[in-house]
């Protein structure tokens, strides 16, 4: 494994390289930094340079003013750069929730950076109708007031809750989660008390994803089996309609880390199929 920053706009941003091949850069979700889903990376290093970063404001990824606005335009233009730097070539990118809303708006932003995008249970809610996008805001700002009224722990459990969380089923050699050292919960209170905003406020539309349909990206929108009761999986669903497609299901659910080597070798098989 390779590490370095990289110096961005207001930021310096970690990241990491691993094995050999296609690079291929992984947009975490949530609060997950460079070494998050660490047995799937490992899995994918196989056959790419793969390519994980901690997110400005998480763990290494320091902001040179920590009171500075982050929206979500910031974090794509971020993940531009940081490709600039290690290739003059459209890059494969997988991203999930918010790492896929992410890749979104560097796709339809900076299209000839990537060569295809998985989407994974994207957080692309101004995808939906009024009422269900009105319903996803109000569960996202009651977990904003349970973490600012209760703390980390309870808004890190409600977010369990929110995407369905079920750690018995997994791989059987898949453990458990520790509980939060002192780096994630740092890295949780910046998710929750800036990135869910960002989140809220992204700027993709439908009209973005449209334009994606005619540009050269190819944007495969996936999602978790188990993830067909969060809202999530409508947000795939929505994505696929625009663009034409239908929604590539992937083991599991919304954690990318219960079913590393199912996980690992169907996203092999999506980012080899250009039929």
């Amino acid at each position: 494994m390779k590490t370095a920053t990289i110096a961005v706009s207001g930021a310096t941003l970690y990241y990491e390289i691993r094995g050999a091949g296609p690079l291929l850069l992984v947009l975490q979700g949530g609060d997950g930094d460079a070494g998050r889903n660490a047995d799937l990376v490992a899995r994918l290093a196989d056959d790419y340079t793969v390519v994980t970063y901690d997110r400005r404001g998480l763990s290494r990824s320091h902001l040179d003013d920590p009171g500075a606005p982050v929206t979500l335009e910031t974090h794509a233009d971020d993940a531009h750069r940081l490709l600039a730097e290690l290739t003059d070539r459209p890059a494969l990118l997988f991203g999930s929730s918010f790492g896929a809303l992410t890749g979104l708006i560097l796709a339809s932003r900076h299209p000839a950076r990537v060569d295809t995008l998985v989407a994974h249970d994207p957080a692309t809610a101004r995808l939906l109708d009024d009422a269900a996008r009105a319903r996803i805001t109000g569960e996202l700002a009651d977990l904003e007031e349970i973490f600012r009224r209760d703390g980390v722990l309870a808004a890190l459990k409600r977010l369990g809750e929110l995407v369905a969380a079920d750690f018995a089923d997994r791989e059987p050699d898949v453990r458990l989660p520790e509980p939060p050292d002192a780096r994630r919960i740092a890295n949780l209170e910046f998710f929750f008390s800036r990135d869910i905003t960002a989140m809220v406020e992204a700027p993709f539309t439908a009209a973005d994803a449209t334009a994606l349909k005619e540009s050269p990206v190819r944007v495969v929108p996936a999602a978790g089996r188990a993830s067909r009761n969060i809202w999530n999986y409508e947000c795939a669903e929505a994505l696929a309609a625009l663009l034409g497609t239908g929604v590539v299901e992937f083991p599991g659910g919304h954690s990318l880390s219960t079913h590393p080597k199912a996980f690992a070798a169907r996203l092999h098989e999506v980012l080899a199929d250009r039929g």
